[in-house]
């Protein structure tokens, strides 16, 4: 994937028109999948990420050549999608998210694997539920950190540029919301 995006910010300063799909492509379904897991809401996520690509198209359009060319797609781009969830959300209380499903797509398993036995999918479909209803409900400067850390697999800096925050805030909030996790776990 690495050298798919080298080469990508170089592309998109000489001509946004012909490579803004290539860059659609790349990132369409983490920014969709780290909306929904911040909103609950397939819905949502779809138009989050769907504004979030027009945001970062104008600004692409706006920015200097030189700027484009060392740009940091990737948390620039989740530092957009934040920013378009937390505009829609003011003033509404967030929902729960739902993390059935999402492994291949199809929601089904291999019969004859003992892990999908239908008692022990059940159980680890409940515990899925309970742990996305934790995370939703962690508070929002732990719930951001820990889902782009942990869920979405960003580095703590590229957490920290989509966060604006410094590194070490970010560290010490994952931290944080990974022991609240913990402790609403337990009990």
């Amino acid at each position: 994937m690495r050298l798919e995006t080298d080469d990508l910010p170089a592309a998109l300063a000489t001509d946004l028109d012909g490579n803004f799909e290539r860059l659609v492509r790349l990132y369409q379904n983490r920014l969709y999948a780290f909306a929904w897991r911040l909103s609950g809401s397939p819905n949502d996520a779809e138009e989050i990420a769907e504004d979030a690509f027009v945001h970062a198209y104008r600004a692409l359009g706006r920015y200097p050549v030189q700027q484009v060319q060392t740009l940091a797609l990737r948390p620039w781009l989740y530092r957009i999608a934040l920013n378009v969830y937390r505009n829609r959300v003011r003033g509404r209380r967030l929902q729960t998210t739902r993390l059935e499903g999402l492994g291949d797509g199809t929601g089904r398993q291999p019969a004859d694997d003992p892990a999908y036995q239908p008692e022990l999918m059940a159980e680890r479909s409940e515990q899925r539920a309970e742990l996305a209803a934790l995370v939703a409900a962690l508070p929002e400067r732990y719930r951001a950190a820990v889902i782009l850390r942990h869920i979405q697999g960003l580095s703590y800096a590229e957490a920290a540029a989509v966060l604006g925050q410094p590194v070490g805030t970010v560290k010490a909030n994952v931290h944080r919301g990974v022991q609240w996790l913990r402790e609403r776990w337990e009990d």
